[in-house]
C-alpha cells in the first residue's frame, strides 16, 4: 500500500492508500489525460457514491482500463 497526500478543489488536504499497481495506473491515466493527480482525484470525489475515497479511486480506474480494453 503506498499512502499518499493529495488536495481536493484546491483547498481541502486528505491522504488517501492506494495498492502500488492502483497508484501506478492513477498516474498514467494523469499522464495520458494531461492533468494533474490532483485534478483526477477532485474529479473522482464530486462524482463519488461512496464516502470512502481510495475505494472511488480504485473502481474509477478499473472502469477507465476497461474502457480502454474494450477499445482494442
Amino acid at each position: 500500500m503506498k499512502k499518499i497526500s493529495v488536495v481536493i478543489a484546491g483547498r481541502h488536504s486528505t491522504s488517501i492508500c492506494l495498492e502500488e499497481e492502483f497508484f501506478f495506473e492513477l498516474k498514467r491515466l494523469a499522464y495520458i489525460r494531461r492533468q494533474s493527480i490532483n485534478d483526477i482525484i477532485t474529479e473522482i470525489d464530486k462524482t463519488k457514491r461512496t464516502a470512502n475515497l481510495s475505494s472511488a479511486i480504485r473502481i474509477f480506474i478499473l472502469k477507465e482500463v476497461m474502457k480502454e480494453t474494450q477499445k482494442h
